[in-house]
C-alpha cells in the first residue's frame, strides 16, 4: 500500500520536475499546476521505464530527480510535435 508521504513526495517531485522541464523548453505550454505535476510524474515513470530497460536501474529502484526532469522534457517535446502537426 502507498503511504501518504509517498504520494506527497510524488506530487512535490512531479511539480518540480515538470516545472523545470517547462522552464527549459521555451514556448507556450499546456495547463497549470495540475498538468505540471502530472507531466513531472509521467516523466519520472518514463525515465524509470527507460532506465530499467537499458540496465541503469534495478527492479524496485526509482528514477532520480534529474532523470524525472529529462523524462518530463521528452514528454513535453513529443506533445509539442503532435500539436504542431494538427
Amino acid at each position: 500500500m502507498i503511504e501518504n508521504n509517498g504520494i506527497i513526495g510524488w506530487i512535490v517531485i512531479g511539480f518540480l520536475a515538470g516545472g523545470i522541464a517547462k522552464l527549459l523548453m521555451p514556448g507556450k505550454d499546456p495547463g497549470g499546476c495540475l498538468i505540471t505535476i502530472l507531466l513531472g510524474i509521467a516523466g519520472a515513470v518514463l525515465a524509470g521505464f527507460i532506465g530499467k530497460s537499458i540496465g541503469w536501474y534495478e527492479t524496485g529502484e526509482a528514477a532520480g530527480f534529474i532523470a524525472a526532469i529529462v523524462g518530463a522534457f521528452i514528454i513535453l517535446f513529443i506533445y509539442r510535435l503532435i500539436l504542431r502537426r494538427r
